[in-house]
């Protein structure tokens, strides 16, 4: 949903240019709506691309390893840097969605915390998983 606000979102700011012709330093304003178009379909990708990222990992119950937890990652830093311009920009209710899709994030990454990284290993002298001795049927002399 957040990816089609924002392709929406810049595909608006790019008609307002095209009918105002704006420019910025003297670009054709042509120019200002093909790369907010660009933008609109840049941006909308890396946001759909996170949510497939966390889609994946919600369906497979694996966190996110390597770069798709970069990614991720990057994605909360942006969120939290547009969070800080959305309020003097738009207001304290953008900014409040913007944290709120923040904390979503961060906790995505970090609710499987160290447990889940690594297997368990079996303390040393504890029997094997089941048989309730706690007697390693294993030799321990020389």
């Amino acid at each position: 949903m957040e990816a089609a606000m924002l392709v929406g979102l810049n595909l608006f700011l790019g008609k307002v240019a095209d009918a105002q012709q704006m420019s910025l330093a003297g670009i054709d304003p042509r120019a200002m709506t093909v790369s907010a178009v660009i933008g609109a379909v840049l941006v909308g990708g890396y946001v759909l691309g996170c949510a497939l990222i966390l889609v994946r990992t919600a369906v497979r119950d694996v966190p996110p390893r390597g770069f798709l937890r970069i990614v991720l990652i990057s994605c909360a830093v942006v969120h939290g840097v547009l969070g800080a311009f959305s309020v003097g920009l738009v207001g304290w209710l953008a900014f409040l969605v913007m944290m709120g899709v923040l904390g979503l994030l961060v906790w995505s990454l970090t609710w499987y915390g160290e447990a889940m990284e690594a297997p368990a290993q079996p303390a040393p002298g504890a029997g094997r998983p089941g048989d309730g001795s706690g007697i390693s049927a294993e030799p321990t002399g020389p």
